[in-house]
This record gives structure tokens, sequence and C-alpha cells, in this order.
């Protein structure tokens, strides 16, 4: 798929950058035929990843950084958001509903992207980091009706 358009950011792990890196995103998808449900997706699951980082990977550390690289082409939007934190053990276990490793969280980070985005990857080794790929359609270029 040819890229029409990038960017690559790299955020301190600090909750405020949450809501920027979101924004960010929306903002850039904008340039897309996105309908504003689809907007709200990609922006709900780029939180929940960019969270996961910042309270799963890095412990609520703010000294590390996530790497967001966002692409778009005429059909979508993908999404790779990165940290070198913790790592994941058992990565079918983390998608499962409800399963978290802080005890505060409600522990549907994954299902809410999951379910958000039309393609959904996660890599990870353990303490070498999280790596999360999305990507969102256009539904008007698939030829679904837009809402």
């Amino acid at each position: 798929m040819k890229i029409n358009n990038k960017f690559k950011l790299q955020i301190k792990s600090v909750p405020d950058n949450v809501a920027f890196a979101r924004v960010t995103a929306a903002a850039f998808a904008s340039q897309l035929d996105f309908t504003l449900n689809e907007l709200e997706e990609i922006k709900v699951a780029l939180s929940e990843a960019v969270t996961n980082s910042i309270v799963h990977g890095y412990e609520n550390n703010d000294n590390n950084y996530i790497e967001l690289a966002v692409s778009l082409t005429e059909a979508g939007m993908e999404m790779c958001v990165e940290d070198n934190g913790k790592g994941i053990e058992d990565i079918s276990q983390a998608m499962e509903p409800a399963y978290s490793t802080d005890p505060e969280r409600m522990g549907l980070g994954f299902v809410f992207m999951q379910s958000f985005m039309d393609n959904f990857k996660v890599e990870s080794e353990k303490n070498k980091g999280v790596k999360v790929v999305m990507f969102k359609k256009v539904s008007s270029v698939d030829g679904k009706p837009e809402h």
C-alpha cells in the first residue's frame, strides 16, 4: 500500500500526553474522509495503546518515551505505538477481557483497540517492550455506507 503521508512522534511517558497523542492522530486522520464515529474510534484506540505503555509497560515511570508512527494511505490510517518497557509475558492472556496487571484498571484496553480497528497486532518481548500496530479503513473507500 502506498503511503501518502506519515508522521513519527516521540512523547514522554506521562499521562498528559495521552490526550496530546489522541488529538494529534485525529487531526492527522482528518486528511482522509473518516466519519466522526471513525475518528472517535481512532482516538479511543490510540489512547488505550498509549495508556497501556504508560501504566503497564513503564509502570507509571515518567522517565521513558513512547514512539508513535502514523501513516495515511488511500485505504485508511495505520498507527504504531511502541515502548521499551517490561513487555507482555503472555499476549493471549493480556488480550482477554477484564485481564489487567493493575487491579485498578478494567482490563478492556486491548478489547477496545481490537473492536475499533480493522486490523490489530501486538508484538512483545519480555523486558524489551511492546509494539501495537492498528489499521483503520476509511468506510467510504471499501464501499460501506457512510454513517
